[in-house]
């Protein structure tokens, strides 16, 4: 992902990290709309909604460092642990509030029914960075050991 070629992979991780960016944003803004229920009304903070933001706020940091060129150029493998750090923190998300909620009635309680669509939301961030560990390791794989063009000589 050289910057001054503006490969087509650069357009597509930058995409991929858009759209994981875009559930980021979404999935804070789900679990922070209780814990500012919680706070308004003088309750405890659960810390699996805590946790939820957190994992939100590292995944939209992560996506804002990935936009620079400069990043992904050169973090090489690091890029792909993190990701498969994200992806961990994601589906353990995923269960927590899945064993919570996927089986729940809403009977007509929006908060029930915004929570269950907050876990559907959560296991596509988690696929998305399934997807993007796995992207990442390929590119790595494929271009560690790159050679310059012309004399073939020179490690990129």
């Amino acid at each position: 992902m050289a910057k001054s070629s503006l490969s087509i992979s650069y357009y597509a991780f930058t995409a991929l990290h858009l759209a994981c960016f875009a559930l980021a944003i979404t999935v804070c803004g789900l679990y922070g709309t209780d814990l500012q229920r919680a706070k308004h009304f003088d309750d405890y903070t659960k810390s699996k909604w805590v946790y939820a933001v957190v994992v939100g706020a590292l995944t939209a940091a992560t996506c804002a460092l990935y936009f620079i060129p400069l990043i992904i150029e050169a973090a090489g493998i690091f890029i792909a642990v993190w990701d498969l750090i994200l992806f961990i923190l994601w589906i353990t998300l995923f269960g927590v509030f899945g064993k919570l909620y996927i089986n729940e009635n809403a009977h007509g309680n929006g908060d029930v029914e915004r929570m269950k669509h907050a876990v559907w939301v959560d296991l596509t961030s988690a696929l998305l960075w399934l997807i993007a560990t796995v992207a990442a390791s390929a590119y790595w794989l494929k271009h560690r050991n790159t050679r310059t063009r012309f004399t073939g000589r020179a490690k990129v």
